[in-house]
Order: C-alpha cells, then sequence, then structure tokens
C-alpha cells in the first residue's frame, strides 16, 4: 500500500511596525493521513495570559481563503470553529508562553499553510463599525468579541 505524504507548510508572522509580540510556529513538515498534526506557537515580547489578548490558529488551502481553526483565550477557555470541532485541541503551556495545535485523522484535505495570530479581547465592548446614517442602527457590531463569529467555546 502507498503511503501518501500530506505538506504542513509554517509561516512565521512577520513583525508588526506597532507591535514587539512575535510569534513562531513549530512542528513537522509532513504528516501522513490519519495522523495527528501538532503544532505550537512560541511567543516572544509578551505573555499568553495578559487580559485582553487571544491566541488562534487558522490556515490556508491552495487556493481558498483563510478559515479559522481556533484559539484559547488569555483566561485558557477555548474555542472551536464547528468545522473542526470534533477533530481539533488546542492548549497552552504558560510556563514555555507556548499554545499547540492538534488535529486528528488528517486527510489530502487539510494541505495548508498553518498560522498562528494574536487577536484582541474585548468581550462584551461593542463598537459601531461604521457610522451608520442618523436614526438607523446598522452597522452596528462588535469589532473585537471573547468569543469568534461562528466558534463554539468550551471551558
Amino acid at each position: 500500500m502507498r503511503l501518501l505524504g500530506l505538506l504542513f507548510c509554517l509561516v512565521t508572522a512577520p513583525q508588526g511596525v506597532l507591535s514587539q509580540v512575535q510569534l513562531k510556529e513549530s512542528g513537522p513538515g509532513l504528516v501522513k493521513p490519519s495522523q495527528t498534526l501538532s503544532l505550537t506557537c512560541t511567543v516572544t515580547g509578551g505573555s499568553i495570559t495578559s487580559s485582553y489578548y487571544g491566541w488562534s490558529w487558522i490556515r490556508q488551502t491552495p487556493g481558498k481563503g483563510l478559515e479559522y481553526i481556533g484559539g484559547i483565550a488569555y483566561s485558557g477557555s477555548t474555542y472551536y470553529s464547528p468545522s473542526f470541532k470534533s477533530r481539533t485541541s488546542i492548549s497552552r503551556d504558560t510556563s514555555k508562553n507556548q499554545f499547540s495545535l492538534q488535529l486528528s485523522s488528517v486527510t489530502t484535505e487539510d494541505t495548508a499553510v498553518y498560522y498562528c495570530a494574536r487577536d484582541t479581547v474585548r468581550g462584551s465592548q461593542c463598537e459601531p463599525r461604521h457610522k451608520p446614517p442618523a436614526g438607523r442602527q446598522e452597522g452596528l457590531g462588535c469589532s473585537g468579541c471573547s468569543r469568534p463569529p461562528g466558534g463554539t467555546q468550551d471551558h
């Protein structure tokens, strides 16, 4: 039986102009079908337990847009996109300032560039995304939420 290999590319996010926080992904570049992909993101220049920040995993498959996989809040609460929830686990190691992704039962459909990212968490504080015309309520929404849209929370 011929084994197929899956290529998982890791891309380190460039350092932001206004931020000294850096994230660096690490893990295997090749995982065989049915195995578990394990990736780790090491954060420098800031703590993963700092209030108002969440830490996420996203991916981009060839020829497609970005997909949100899930994330972990500074409090340790985890969030998963419904399409990944059944085979995804996100955890953290505060002593190493790292958070990790495990994606089980991978298939060729999981071939993608995987990114770790920091996002701002504002909880229930909502602001207008743009100023609506006088007397209208359209355009209101959270500019940052403690739970990503479409994600489900685990405790």
